[in-house]
């Protein structure tokens, strides 16, 4: 688990800023779930290699106290969403934030093709009922959607993206600046903490 993570966020920067959601359906289908102490330390760690600049990578205590600002600024920050996927899967909820990642990447989409085959992707991952990554929905919006993969287009999963979005404002977040992993976290940037308790 650790090598896998170290090498994501050493050749990519921050995982959820670089990874798709396929991406990390296939980080969870091989790794048992860790706590997320274990997890945190890469997010902190800096990076000693040559060919990278000498900043570390790792959120600045600024950065960190942006977050608590609003969901917006926390996801707007590689490092944040990161620290927010990280949480979310303690809660084993990570769905929400894999689905809204992926209808981002969806929404810029420009070939007809590719947006036909992504959304397609995306109803039978998240959508439909008894999805491997099902997100809570209601019938008529997952119905609007269904109608729509006929022709996609950039806003098809726009309502779905938002009614997601408003789950994770009013329930996870609030959680989540709350949490003793951004309060570690808090902690680390401001240099306090040398390390992350196990």
């Amino acid at each position: 688990m650790r090598e896998n993570l170290a090498c994501v966020l050493s050749q990519n920067m921050a995982f959820t800023d670089c990874m798709k959601p396929t991406d990390f359906a296939a980080e969870k289908k091989g790794i048992k779930r860790k706590n997320w102490r274990n997890r945190i330390r890469f997010l902190l760690k800096t990076n000693s290699s040559k060919s990278m600049t000498t900043r570390p990578h790792r959120p600045t205590a600024d950065d960190v106290q942006q977050w608590a600002q609003s969901l917006d600024k926390l996801l707007s920050h590689k490092y944040g969403k990161a620290a927010f996927y990280i949480f979310l899967k303690s809660e084993y909820c990570e769905e929400n934030i894999e689905f809204w990642t992926a209808c981002e990447e969806f929404r810029i989409l420009t070939s007809k093709k590719e947006m036909a085959s992504k959304a397609n992707s995306l109803y039978e991952d998240f959508i439909q009922n008894e999805a491997p990554k099902e997100i809570n929905l209601d019938f008529h919006t997952k119905n609007d959607i269904a109608e729509s993969l006929h022709e996609p287009t950039t806003a098809c999963f726009l309502s779905a993206q938002r009614k997601v979005y408003s789950l994770m404002e009013n329930n996870s977040y609030s959680r989540f600046i709350y949490s003793d992993l951004y309060k570690e976290l808090s902690a680390a940037a401001r240099g306090e903490g040398k390390h992350i308790k196990s």
